[in-house]
């Protein structure tokens, strides 16, 4: 019998008829050293409202008893335990075993390929709790919880509370943590291992980061970096949302083979990849301040308060992404923050909300396996967009003190978008009625263009826009440049919009200057290839961002050729100097060079690109991410050149043999020996990506082996990996695993929604398919789980228009 998920109506009814007083969870890890088993035991108390009704509880590992006050308990086989008879005041009490941590989801257990020590990590994000003990998982049967954990004597063990009392038993240490304040089953965690830790005291808080042993050394790199954001950001969110943070100790726990980071309250888990085995680029520094600032915001986005149902996942997840850029540019050194964000998520955002899989950023969610799907591009920099467009259109002071009442009023407990809607509009003075309508229910991207009409200037929306607040910027020529003369706001609420206050001439008029909403635009008429040519003549990363999100949209919308976007995009990086953009925009680039232009054009794109790289590597700024770029793209010459200035860069040295590798090269040699000199306890996987750039068929058939059938590859590391095996002009090689893609769809949810994610968007094949092929894929995925189904759908969108694009 397959596990049940969870639908909206058994939820609230279950919401209904009980109250979850407490759970205490008493977990055993002492068999994973040398065996796969987790042990727990479950005691949950909890009120039923009807005395006599009946109810159930999820759990989805094996149940080795299970009573409800003392009477024994017989588990269903869908991942229910029935709960029948039930009295005003109950005490459920089950021991389960999850057998198989290594690709169930909610907990993983990975050995360290570098000194073969075990660590365990549990993630429970939607519902995957109850893969490994019994509980009612559904956000809004909020509890204390009590964590009580037995592990290895060498071990640290880390969850929610902190502070937990440790008491030797023999080869074995019992860890008794307090009682956490009322949390949803999903914002738990345990974290254990033989942990490397460092701690600091800041404001008050007491502050500790972790990673494998292994790791320590570039834990210890990058601790200061850590703990100065950790500061930083707990200070400006507890001023903007008038609520410090209300727990003393708060720990990052950086783990081997995690996908991404997870917000659970009071300890966060990182994937260890956050940790660069390389000294950070700044870009790849950016990041982790905001993936550190998104999570943090979630202690009071999703902790504190907390989604009902997965329908307002959006209060969570885009108001994170929102409040990570926020910070960053309020209280960091990352004052360009939204600038990467218009150069990364939200091109991302434009491209998937025009697609076959846009949906509105509020909507309905039937059940959580669902919900699974909605951890998306519009769920997260869409709905960051609107957030700031939200703040911009009521006034920043007035959002704070919105978001202010918004927490006062709903701690530790769980709302809805109304209950948003309602502090906000309070705090504005506003009704935002038809703002949530138009923005959070309604699906689609606005487009707006500029109608000259003599001197009357007029903002024109394809279709009815959505009430807003934008600015339209005018730039006149200054030497080789462009300078801004006039920056005109206007408030949106019809098709047609008067653009008073411009000058009478201008050599350009720039939509959306300053970014202030999620818009699209297309130059006005006679203007297309002024458009082009002047975006990397403007004077700031965010116009220049502007006109770039113009010139990308107009791609993948076949309004521009790949060589147009191409050159007019290269233009903007050799003029960028923005350290949040540099690196976005070359990656974008040299995704427009190999994945979007026609295969006569590639290498003409490439050199372009390459040239760029060279020019960047004179600046010592920037020379690392120049040299980089340039392994990807560069030919034999460049790699010549390369070589001579990577010295002993492991980092460097390893990114030019996969170029070498793509390019035909015989690196085995070389590769072995920079196996054996690369201390990353991961080098291993550099060195099979370079197996997986090789234009061989036995290479291919190995490296689709671990990564796609073993998924012996770090989740962290599948992307790089997978662009290495797919690579253009190896379409006879590679057309045999685009067929075997097909094959693998009806298994790609497994292992739980980060993977399913992370693996139907890697492993389809951008090469060696036509659109006959794409529609095959479409057919194969309908009766797939919604997570792969939805992937699949965006990334077949998206590989159809760079086919249209390639002609």
């Amino acid at each position: 019998m397959g596990i049940r998920s969870l639908t909206r109506t058994e939820a609230e009814h279950r919401a209904a008829l009980i109250s979850v007083e407490r759970y205490d969870v008493d977990i055993d890890l002492t068999a994973l050293p040398d065996g796969p088993e987790i042990r727990c035991v479950s005691t949950v108390a909890f009120a039923c409202h009807e005395p006599g009704a009946e109810t159930f509880v999820d759990c989805a590992a094996e149940v080795r008893a299970a009573t409800l006050n003392g009477t024994p308990l017989t588990p269903s086989g869908d991942g229910r335990i029935a709960l029948p008879g039930l009295a005003a005041h109950n005490v459920l009490r089950v021991e389960s075993v999850q057998a198989d941590t290594t690709a169930s989801p909610g907990v993983h257990k990975a050995v360290d390929p570098a000194d073969g020590e075990v660590y365990v990590w549990t993630s429970f994000e939607p519902d995957e709790a109850r893969f490994v003990w019994a509980c009612f998982d559904q956000p809004d049967l909020k509890a204390p919880h009590a964590f009580t954990v037995t592990a290895p004597a060498a071990w640290t063990v880390l969850s929610n509370s902190g502070d937990p009392r440790v008491e030797e038993q023999g080869a074995a240490r019992r860890w008794t943590f307090p009682d956490t304040p009322p949390l949803s089953v999903y914002n738990t965690v345990v974290n254990a291992g033989p942990l490397h830790g460092i701690r600091r005291q800041a404001d008050g808080h007491d502050l500790g980061i972790y990673a494998r042993r292994s790791l320590a050394e570039v834990l210890e790199r990058d601790a200061d970096e850590i703990f100065t954001l950790t500061a930083q950001g707990l200070a400006f969110f507890a001023e903007a949302f008038a609520m410090p943070f209300p727990q003393r100790r708060y720990d990052q726990v950086f783990m081997p083979e995690f996908g991404g980071a997870m917000e659970n309250y009071g300890c966060v888990t990182w994937s260890d990849a956050f940790l660069r085995r390389a000294v950070p680029t700044p870009a790849e520094r950016e990041l982790l301040a905001l993936v550190l600032l998104h999570e943090m915001a979630h202690m009071w986005f999703g902790n504190i308060v907390t989604m009902r149902w997965w329908d307002d996942l959006w209060l969570n997840e885009a108001f994170a992404e929102f409040a990570c850029h926020w910070a960053a540019e309020g209280a960091t050194r990352y004052t360009d923050a939204w600038a990467g964000h218009l150069a990364d998520g939200k091109l991302k955002a434009y491209l998937s909300d025009q697609g076959p899989v846009s949906h509105p950023i509020h909507q309905p969610i039937h059940d959580v396996a669902q919900a699974a799907s909605i951890f998306d591009n519009i769920t997260y920099p869409k709905g960051a967009s609107v957030l700031q467009q939200l703040m911009t259109y009521v006034g920043e002071d007035r959002f704070r003190t919105g978001m202010a009442a918004y927490f006062a009023r709903h701690a530790w407990g769980t709302t809805t978008l109304q209950d948003l809607i309602d502090a906000l509009a309070e705090a504005s003075g506003r009704d935002l009625a038809a703002w949530r309508k138009a923005w959070l229910e309604t699906a689609g991207t606005d487009r707006f263009t500029l109608e000259h009409d003599g001197d009357t200037v007029t903002l024109v929306a394809d279709g009815t826009p959505r009430p807003q607040v934008l600015a339209v910027g005018a730039y006149g020529r200054d030497g080789d440049a462009l300078a801004r003369t006039a920056l005109v706001r206007v408030e949106v609420t019809e098709p047609r919009t008067p653009v008073t206050g411009l000058p009478a001439t201008a050599d350009l008029l720039l939509i959306n200057d300053d970014d202030l909403t999620f818009a699209t635009s297309r130059p006005a008429p006679g203007t297309r290839d002024t458009l082009l040519r002047a975006a990397a003549q403007l004077p700031t990363a965010i116009s220049r961002g502007a006109a770039a999100a113009t010139v990308w949209d107009m791609l993948t919308a076949g309004e521009a050729t790949a060589a147009e976007a191409g050159h007019s995009l290269t233009a903007v990086l050799a003029a960028e100097t923005s350290d949040a953009v540099i690196e976005p925009y070359l990656n974008l680039v040299t995704n427009i060079a190999e994945l979007w232009a026609p295969p006569a054009e590639r290498p003409a794109l490439s050199e372009a690109v390459a040239a760029v790289c060279r020019q960047l590597a004179a600046d010592p700024g920037r020379r690392q991410v120049a040299l980089r770029g340039l392994a990807r793209v560069g030919g034999a010459d460049d790699l010549g050149w390369l070589r001579d200035r990577a010295g002993d860069d492991i980092d460097l040295r390893w990114r030019a043999l996969v170029r070498e590798a793509e390019l035909g090269a015989d690196v085995a040699a070389e590769s072995t020996a920079l196996l054996e000199r690369d201390p990353d306890p991961d080098a291993w996987v550099r060195a099979l990506t370079v197996r997986a750039a090789l234009p061989d068929p036995a290479a291919k058939a190995e490296v689709w082996q671990r990564l796609a059938v073993d998924r012996a590859v770090p989740v962290g590391s599948v992307h790089p990996v997978a662009v290495a095996f797919w690579r253009p002009g190896q379409d006879d090689l590679l057309a045999p695993y685009a067929e075997r893609y097909l094959d693998t769809i009806p298994q790609l949810h497994q292992g739980g929604m980060i993977l399913a994610m992370v693996y139907t968007s890697q492993l389809f094949p951008p090469y060696a398919v036509d659109p006959a092929y794409i529609e095959k894929a479409r057919q194969s995925a309908q009766d797939a789980a919604p997570v792969v189904r939805k992937t699949l759908l965006e990334r077949s969108d998206a590989i159809s228009r760079m086919l249209r694009a390639r002609g």
